[in-house]
C-alpha cells in the first residue's frame, strides 16, 4: 500500500503527522496546571520550617535551579533531593522558608525544543545526503550505459 503513494503524498502525510503533532503539543502544554502540582515532598532538617503545610503562604520566588555551590556544601537542605528550591513566606508566621520543588518548567521546556531542533536538523541533513547521494548515483549509472550503449554492448 505505501508503494503505490507518490511522493508529494508521502511529503504531505509526514507534514500532517508533525502538524498534528505540534498541535497536540501546544494544546497539552496550555491545558497542564502547574499550581502547586510540581512540588515534592519537602526534605527538612527541623521541623520549624514546614510552616507551609500548617498555614497559608504565598511564592516569593518561584521554582528554580540550586547553584552548584548550595548543592556541594549542602548549606540549603532543600537543594539535596531535586537539586531546585523556591522561596515561600508563611502568612501567620510570617517567616521565609525555602522548600525543594521538582523541576523547573520553563527550563524543561527550553530542554525539549532544543531537543527537537536538533532532531529536525539532523534528520534535515540526513535527508539532504541521502538525496545527494541518490543523485550521484543515478549519474554514474546513466555514464555507465552510456559508455555501454557506445561500445556496442
Amino acid at each position: 500500500m505505501i508503494e503505490s503513494c507518490t511522493k508529494k503524498r508521502m511529503v504531505f502525510a509526514v507534514t500532517c503527522l508533525g502538524g498534528l503533532t505540534l498541535f497536540v503539543l501546544i494544546i497539552e502544554s496550555h491545558l497542564t496546571s502547574s499550581s502547586g502540582a510540581n512540588h515534592s515532598n519537602p526534605v527538612t532538617r527541623n521541623s520549624t520550617n514546614d510552616c507551609w503545610l500548617k498555614e497559608d503562604y504565598e511564592i516569593v520566588e518561584s521554582c528554580h535551579p540550586c547553584t552548584a555551590f548550595e548543592i556541594r556544601s549542602r548549606m540549603i537542605a532543600a537543594c539535596l533531593p531535586t537539586h531546585y528550591k523556591e522561596v515561600l513566606r508563611c502568612t501567620n508566621s510570617g517567616s521565609n522558608v525555602i522548600r525543594s520543588c521538582d523541576k523547573v518548567t520553563w527550563l524543561e521546556e527550553r530542554n525539549f525544543w532544543i531537543f527537537e531542533g536538533l532532531a529536525f536538523a539532523t534528520g534535515f541533513v540526513s535527508t539532504t545526503v541521502v538525496y545527494v547521494r541518490q543523485k550521484i548515483l543515478d549519474h554514474r549509472m546513466l555514464r555507465r550505459i552510456q559508455r555501454q550503449l557506445a561500445s556496442g554492448v
